[in-house]
């Protein structure tokens, strides 16, 4: 016959493997029956759900509505909208004080008007949709001109939507922005679709040296070379390297452009330097975001919005 638990507990107990196993399926007595493996126990733990509100938790800084809170702190977003402009060609003016001759482009404003809003209640974000030009109705899909015909704007040839940081930024729809919008001295930031080169080869895509013109060299003098490694280096191309390929036709930005004179019966705005583009194309212009914002005393000054937005 075994002997009793109460008899083990007074006498230490032989290895495992020596006790029949009658005396070990059952549990001694005055110890505990939860069965542990390691640091853990097998008993079933609650369920975590991610849609329990605990106090104390830190906000989710990953939300839609925490980014564009953090995106008005960083101070990156205009406080006014801007405006659609046609590139006239380049020019130069000379300074009165310095005699400097200094190159410039000029940018004219056709009929700039605005069409609608879009408010971070229905939308998310603040923004002024501004329309420029004039087109045909007969050229004018019907589902656009319903949408003008709603907001009550002419039908317009070519139409931009400008974030701007808050209420304060939308201006009623119908108003005209015109050349005095922006203030001479102030900087700006031009949006334009670059000129189209076509396929062009590494030298002129991305300046590369070229090879030699002799000395055993034939048929490669304006080849890139060498595409990748061997081996050791992966026997792939790596991505993003520098080949030939379609050049140009994209859109670039060009910062800090100071504005050097305005003719608001004209529409003109001429800026220092160059912007992207060939003759007459859409050029999109706001306040430069890494100079201090205008105060611009002659621009009209935004009317009374309604409430809703």
């Amino acid at each position: 016959m075994p002997p009793t638990p109460s008899n083990l507990l007074a006498v230490p107990l032989p290895p495992p493997f020596l006790l029949p196993r009658s005396l070990l399926r059952k549990p001694l007595a005055g110890c505990s029956q939860k069965r542990t493996f390691g640091i853990k126990s097998i008993e079933p733990q609650p369920k975590h759900n991610p849609y329990n509100v605990v106090s104390g938790i830190k906000p989710l800084l990953s939300s839609q509505a925490a980014a564009y809170e953090r995106r008005i702190k960083s101070d990156t977003l205009p406080l006014r909208t801007g405006a659609l402009a046609i590139k006239k060609g380049m020019t130069a003016i000379y300074d009165v004080e310095t005699g400097k001759r200094i190159p410039c482009t000029v940018l004219q404003l056709d009929r700039n008007e605005v069409v609608s809003h879009k408010t971070r209640k229905q939308h998310g974000y603040y923004a002024v949709c501004v329309g420029s030009g004039s087109v045909n109705p007969k050229n004018v899909a019907k589902p656009m001109l319903g949408h003008f015909s709603v907001q009550g704007v002419s039908p317009k040839r070519h139409l931009q939507e400008f974030r701007v940081r808050g209420r304060d930024g939308l201006l009623p729809v119908g108003e005209e922005i015109r050349a005095n919008w922006f203030m001479e001295g102030q900087f700006v930031d031009t949006r334009s679709n670059c000129k189209g080169k076509g396929f062009a080869g590494p030298m002129k895509r991305w300046g590369f040296h070229g090879q030699d013109r002799s000395h055993g060299q034939s048929l490669s003098h304006r080849s890139h070379g060498s595409l990748g490694q061997g081996q050791g280096g992966g026997s792939r191309v790596y991505p993003g390297k520098k080949m030939a390929g379609n050049m140009g036709g994209q859109r670039n930005t060009v910062q800090n452009l100071k504005v050097l004179q305005t003719d608001p019966e004209n529409g003109i705005v001429v800026v220092n330097g160059a912007v992207s583009g060939p003759k007459g194309c859409v050029v999109l212009i706001q306040d430069a975001l890494k100079k201090p914002w205008p105060q611009v005393p002659d621009a009209p000054k935004p009317s009374e919005v309604n409430a809703e937005l």
